[in-house]
């Protein structure tokens, strides 16, 4: 069905590896749109409750495919009418969303990374804002998302000098959940996407929700959004049987409904 990714639906996880491993998995438009159509595929499909994204061989993704940059192009069209939609799809997903980041994650693949709500590590990968080495700023949502997760200062140092961040440095600057051990790298993260699937999915995406309105609403506003939300989990099956699970003092098994 696809040709630049690999998609696959296991126990309740979407797993979308991207493909071009003869290329580092850089992004060229047929596999932009490709996971583009997959993470809304993983949206529309209930047996899903986890999506991953991960990499072939021994990289995440390099970014952008520079073999397809025409100096020519608009460099702004490509971002509205390509990567945009991509990033946009991920954000909107309402289910948790991990990078299983195996190896280097650099340019666009940093930012897929970043836009992820987990990040994984491999000890052997490494992160770089590489866009400055070709005198373009970084893009897809990166600046949004790295200033969030580490604020302005450290944001420019990363940007602006372009260093390759270690495994064990993103961890201790946030933007790396869990540092993984080579031998164990497929084991855990199984382990770690499995336990996600078996969480209540819709509450995980009103808290998903609710974060993304927590910088743009007056405490008033927020408290109001909360209310809606907290109306709709408790509706759910999942808070019944949490609920019974709690009182029967056994372990809930949610379904994501």
């Amino acid at each position: 069905m696809y040709e630049t990714i690999q998609y696959l639906v296991v126990d309740g996880v979407a797993t979308i590896e991207l493909s071009r491993p003869d290329k580092l998995n850089a992004f060229n438009r047929t596999m932009i749109a490709e996971i583009t159509a997959a993470v809304k595929e993983a949206g529309k499909d209930n047996n899903v409750r986890c999506l991953m994204f991960t990499g072939a061989g021994r990289g995440f993704s390099s970014g952008q495919d520079l073999a397809d940059v025409d100096e020519n192009m608009d460099h702004g069209q490509v971002l509205r009418e390509q990567y945009g939609p991509m990033m946009k799809s991920i954000m909107s997903l309402e289910k948790p969303v991990v990078a299983a980041v195996n190896g280097v994650a650099a340019g666009a693949g940093f930012s897929l990374a970043l836009a992820c709500d987990f990040r994984l590590a491999s000890e052997k990968s490494s992160y770089i804002n590489a866009f400055i080495n070709i005198g373009l700023i970084p893009d897809s949502g990166n600046l949004y998302f790295l200033q969030n997760l580490v604020g302005y200062a450290k944001a420019v140092e990363i940007s602006v000098l372009g260093e390759k961040i270690s495994a064990e440095k993103a961890k201790e600057l946030g933007l790396v959940t869990k540092v993984i051990q080579t031998e164990n790298w497929e084991e855990e993260v199984s382990q770690f996407t499995g336990y996600l699937a078996k969480l209540p999915t819709k509450a995980i995406g009103l808290i998903k929700r609710n974060l993304k309105h927590a910088d743009t609403l007056s405490f008033e506003e927020f408290l109001e959004v909360e209310a809606q939300g907290q109306r709709i989990a408790g509706l759910t099956k999942d808070h019944q049987e949490g609920v019974q699970a709690f009182i029967e003092k056994r372990k809930p098994v949610f379904t994501g409904n």
